[in-house]
């Protein structure tokens, strides 16, 4: 298993829960039965089971790659943030000569009707950005290219609304890209000036001058105990008239125009994210599993259980799922033999090899129950099961055999001649060969007693 953040096991175990919420119990015997394994407390079962299933039916792989779509859309977005960042700064610019009250409201208005708005929502709604985080997620979702990652977006944000977090989520992202359209503007702002020469002015018709010298002093009294120059009531005055050709009048007018833009527009977008960036991550981190839910309400006796159940309880799966081995990795030595479900009629065991052990008849819930349990610590390199084929091959018998297969390095399937005087029904054989080649297990009607001891027929 490729290792998870405690947040993306949060996020697919409720994708898990919505799946079986919408689409009913999954086959969950073997993830049942590794997290009541595994041990630890409910939360911990919980999401070790929804690791196992999402692993199995490909969710863990759909998530890396809507992290990845989203990782894009991110790159994205904040391209277009740069780029509208430098397009406030062209436009405040544009003119000649600059009106300085012109130039300011094409860097500062918009943001700051936004910022009121991201505000407003944050105190009276608890919802803000939505907007820019759908355009985000629908981004994500279409740059992930995987079917299955449509489902991760919707448990994300229901695992998130439950502690409100996804209102400092959005609000670092909607912040975060912000400034850096400021911090674009600012650069390009910079450059321009330092390339160019500008006048500056100001122009009102049904405003007194007086009103446009508070207006300046006002906004630059903030600025002005950061360091920056703010015009003096004369230059001001006498930019009303035309633009000042002295070059004092035009560094204090530039001064002051980058002072407001870092005031009012960098360091608000900068605070706040930093604000919502410490609340996300605190958040995060205390971000529980919710086990009122019915969804995982339902999983606590089957997980940890007041007396252990095996059996099957849960709706046949539309198709069998193939046996893919998990203990290649892992240490595994010595054959074994088992059966299924013997009637009495029959002698068992045959004569073994004495490298070859006998596990025995599995014919109730404690005997399978203790032989997984057995095989998920010891797996044996090779593993003979024994069936009878004159028995129909129930969901019941296919799921335990393809358990004790994922629990073993190589296994094969040894379908048992009928008694004498006694002959095996054909479709019924039949349906044993097409049930045990949808798990692509091999299979015979001889002892594999050869193979069981040296590994060769």
């Amino acid at each position: 298993m490729t290792e998870l953040t405690p947040l993306q096991n949060l996020w697919l175990t409720e994708t898990i829960r919505l799946r079986e919420e919408h689409a009913g119990p999954l086959d969950d015997l073997e993830a049942n039965r590794l997290a009541r394994t595994g041990g630890g407390d409910l939360p911990s079962r919980i999401q070790r089971r929804a690791r196992w299933l999402a692993d199995r039916d490909g969710l863990t792989p759909a998530l890396k790659h809507w992290l990845h779509g989203a990782r894009l859309a991110l790159v994205l977005l904040s391209l277009f943030a740069v780029l509208s960042g430098a397009g406030l700064a062209f436009a405040a610019l544009g003119q000649t000569p600059v009106n300085v009250f012109w130039a300011l409201g094409s860097l500062l208005g918009l943001n700051l009707i936004l910022l009121l708005s991201w505000a407003l929502g944050l105190v009276f709604a608890g919802e803000h950005g939505a907007t820019l985080g759908r355009v985000w997620l629908w981004l994500s979702e279409k740059l992930a290219r995987d079917a299955k990652a449509a489902q991760l977006a919707p448990a994300l944000l229901l695992l998130l609304q439950r502690r409100k977090l996804n209102r400092w989520a959005l609000g670092t992202l909607v912040n975060g890209l912000w400034l850096l359209a400021m911090l674009s503007a600012l650069i390009v702002l910079l450059m321009l000036m330092a390339t160019r020469r500008y006048g500056f002015v100001w122009e009102t018709t049904i405003l007194s001058a007086e009103t446009f010298i508070h207006m300046t002093r006002t906004l630059g009294s903030l600025p002005a105990l950061l360091g920056f120059n703010v015009p003096t009531v004369e230059m001001i005055r006498a930019s009303g008239d035309a633009a000042l050709d002295i070059e004092s009048a035009r560094q204090a007018w530039a001064t002051w125009l980058v002072g407001v833009l870092v005031v009012y527009g960098v360091l608000p977008r900068l605070l706040l994210t930093l604000l919502c960036w410490w609340r996300w991550n605190s958040g995060k981190a205390a971000l529980p599993l919710d086990l009122n839910l019915p969804g995982y309400a339902q999983l606590r006796e089957r997980l940890m259980p007041t007396s252990e159940r095996l059996g099957v309880n849960d709706p046949a799966p539309a198709q069998l799922h193939r046996v893919d081995n998990s203990v290649g990795e892992l240490t595994s030595e010595g054959a074994l033999l088992v059966a299924i479900e013997l009637d009495e009629q029959r002698p068992w065991p045959p004569a073994l090899p004495k490298s070859v052990s006998n596990a025995g008849i599995l014919d109730s819930r404690e005997s399978r129950h203790k032989l997984l349990e057995q095989l998920s610590r010891f797996p044996p390199a090779r593993l003979a099961i024994a069936c009878d084929p004159r028995r129909s091959p129930d969901r019941g018998s296919l799921a335990l055999i393809a358990e004790l297969a994922r629990n073993a390095g190589a296994t094969r399937v040894w379908l048992l001649q009928a008694p004498p005087g006694e002959a095996l029904d054909a479709d019924r054989l039949g349906d044993w060969h097409v049930a045990l080649q949808q798990l692509e297990l091999p299979f015979a009607d001889c002892a594999p007693l050869n193979w069981l001891e040296t590994g060769h027929d």
